[in-house]
Formats: structure tokens, sequence, C-alpha cells
């Protein structure tokens, strides 16, 4: 306040001042302009702190915790996974506290103060039926810490391997004429929209690169990623090579056994399955026509992963929802990956698969606008009524 006084009182016509955080203004009487330091040197943005992670707030972790059943599986980041057994008041060193009881294999008990309640968190490992039950004064949490630690270095490992395969080999060139790329687009029976067209061309121009192909096109349910599909299937295909589909879900399987042959009817293309619907008998004749190069295009469930099957060129693979295939079945992924282009759809991108498309590992197109028409996806829950069904 005195470094104001004392600038108001001077006659000087220029004046320096320290005062608390205030914004430029200019008044009549008296006469004064007051230029703060944003005013001459530009704003700069006021990078906050990162607020706390609520779920290092003890008392929202209470609340939290409140909502266990006794019995819930916890994890306490030192001990490993117990029982919840609920809050408890007691009296430590003549000052009461409440304390939260996590028992562990042969009852023995540990009491976590609210002070130190950010090292505990639910268990989400598994279903809590399946959740493991550690025993204190041993190495087992340790043990399955550093299990844990190797698994992540490993899978990282095998990223780095499998990304830098990619990057020093060369992989086919594939591209067809305009001519029949032309015809093949004119039968489709809607207009792309500006970012279905972008990522179909993206898709063409990365085919067309000696670099393998790894590019996850992202748009939600019903904006055409299919279509982007279909258009790098045609090309893989006219260019002698084979295409895989991989999809979660025997139904969608038949979905898109159904949309490509309505897609290729009018070519000499051999469109065929591999789901449980399939009996063995056919699923042997398919695997030795893919073997022999009679099939281009295979769509399959986990079943592909586990049928032995072979590819006599392999060309192009097509995973719709990455999500949903495990770590198992991505560890079996890799035999096709290091020379083969790769195209991943998905409507909800796991955080590594998007971390890794930010990072530069994988490219990223965007759909983000909807086709003409398109009618939003309403989500309710009600009782079962035949009427409503219908």
């Amino acid at each position: 306040m005195s470094g104001w006084q004392g600038f108001l009182e001077s006659d000087e016509p220029f004046c320096l001042t320290v005062a608390p955080d205030v914004g430029g203004l200019s008044v009549l009487n008296p006469p004064l302009t007051l230029l703060a330091d944003g005013d001459l040197f530009g704003r700069r943005a006021q990078q906050e702190r990162r607020r706390r992670r609520a779920s290092l707030d003890p008392m929202a972790i209470l609340r939290d915790l409140q909502d266990l059943t006794a019995g819930a599986p916890v994890v306490h980041v030192e001990y490993g996974v117990g029982r919840y057994v609920g809050l408890q008041l007691m009296q430590v060193a003549d000052q009461e506290g409440e304390f939260l009881v996590i028992e562990y294999q042969g009852g023995d008990r540990i009491y976590v103060p609210v002070s130190s309640l950010h090292l505990v968190s639910r268990y989400t490992g598994a279903a809590p039926d399946a959740a493991p039950l550690h025993k204190l004064g041993t190495d087992q949490w340790a043990r399955a810490r550093r299990r844990a630690s190797g698994q992540v270095r490993d899978v990282a490992a095998d990223l780095l391997d499998l990304y830098a395969q990619r990057q020093a080999r060369r992989g086919t060139v594939l591209k067809v004429g305009d001519d029949e790329y032309g015809t093949f687009a004119a039968a489709f029976p809607f207009e792309e929209t500006a970012d279905q067209s972008e990522a179909i061309q993206n898709v063409l121009k990365d085919m067309a690169s000696e670099r393998p192909m790894d590019r996850v096109v992202c748009g939600d349910v019903g904006f055409g990623k299919t279509e982007v599909a279909m258009r790098a299937a045609f090309v893989a295909v006219q260019a002698g090579r084979q295409v895989a589909v991989l999809v979660p879900t025997t139904l969608l399987a038949e979905q898109h056994l159904a949309n490509f042959r309505d897609r290729f009817a009018d070519l000499p293309v051999r469109v065929e399955s591999l789901s449980r619907f399939r009996s063995a008998g056919t699923t042997r004749d398919i695997v030795a026509d893919l073997a022999s190069g009679r099939v281009d295009i295979l769509i399959a469930t986990h079943r592909l992963l586990h049928a032995d099957a072979r590819f006599k060129d392999l060309g192009l693979l097509i995973i719709d929802e990455e999500h949903r295939f495990g770590v198992r079945d991505k560890e079996r992924l890799k035999t096709f990956r290091a020379e083969v282009h790769v195209l991943t759809l998905t409507a909800t991108p796991i955080p590594r698969t998007l971390n890794m498309a930010l990072g530069g590992l994988r490219d990223l197109s965007l759909i983000t606008t909807p086709p003409a028409g398109r009618v939003a996806i309403k989500t309710s829950v009600g009782e079962w009524r035949d009427a409503s069904i219908r």
C-alpha cells in the first residue's frame, strides 16, 4: 500500500512501483495511466501447479473406501493385497484417530492412519473373487511387484524391437491403377466425408511407400471406418497380396463377411471367415486354401490366432477394435507385423495405442465428422417390454 501511496503523491511524470497483481487502467481525475508489466511485455500463461491427484487426498480416499463392503480386496503399496475390514477409531499416543483396517492371510491385520491412505487403493487386477490374499512377513508381494516390473520391461523391449524392425525393413509397395481404383470407389453408395477422404488418402499413401504402414484410424461407430478398410483391402488384393481382417466377436465377423462380399461382389475376390460358426472340416479347408493363396480376404476372430493358419502372401493386416484383444493374442499378432502393412480401426483407442500414435511410433487418422443424416446413438436402460423391443 505504501508503494501505491508514494506513487500517487509523486510529481514525477513517470514512476515504477511494485504492487499486487493488477491490470492496466486509465482514469481522468486524477489524470493517471497505469501500465502493468503484461501491457508492456505481453502476458504469459501462468502455469498452475498440478493439483494433487484426488487419489492422494485422504478425505477423497476415505469417501471412496467407505463405499467398499467388508471383505472387498484392497492393495497396500508396501504389504500387498488384503481384505478390507472397515474403519476403526483408535487411541494412539493420547490422540484419537480413524484407521483403515486391512486383514491378510492368517488373520494378520494392519491399521492404516488417515494420513497414509494414499498408500491404499482398490484392487482392480481381476474379479474380486479371484483376488489373491498375501501373507505379511513374506516376500510374496515384493516378488509379484518385481515380476510385474519385469513384464512391463519385456513388453516395452518387445515393442521397441518390433518397431525398430519395421523401420529398418522395407515394406511391399502396394498400389493400383487410377482407373481400377476409381471404379471401385465409385461403387461406394455414399458420399465420403472430408475426414473419411483424408483417412483413405493417408492409408493409400502409406501402402504405396516402402515403409510398412502402421496407421490407426479412430472414429465413432458409423463414421465410415469400414470403408477405409475396404479401400485398403482392394489395393492389397489388386496388388496380388492377401488380406487378414481380425475382429473381436463372431457377430462382427459375420457382419464384415456380408459387407465385404457385397462390396467385392463384382470382382474375382474370394472372401472367407473363420469363427466358431465354422465347423472343424470347413476350418481345415479354409486354412488349406489360405496357405495355397486361394483365399484373398480372410475375416477372422481369435480363431485365426489359434488355428495354425498360414498365409501364402499376406500384405495387409486390418485389426478392428484392438482394445478387445488380450495380451496373449497381441503376442501372436507380432508374427504378422514385422513387414506387413497394418491398419487398426478403433472407436476407443487404448492408452498405449494412443500414446504411441501421439509419440510418432504409429500414424493416426481421425474421422470426426459424421455422415450426412446420421442419427445420434442413444442408450437407455429399461424394463423388458416387447413393444419397446419392436
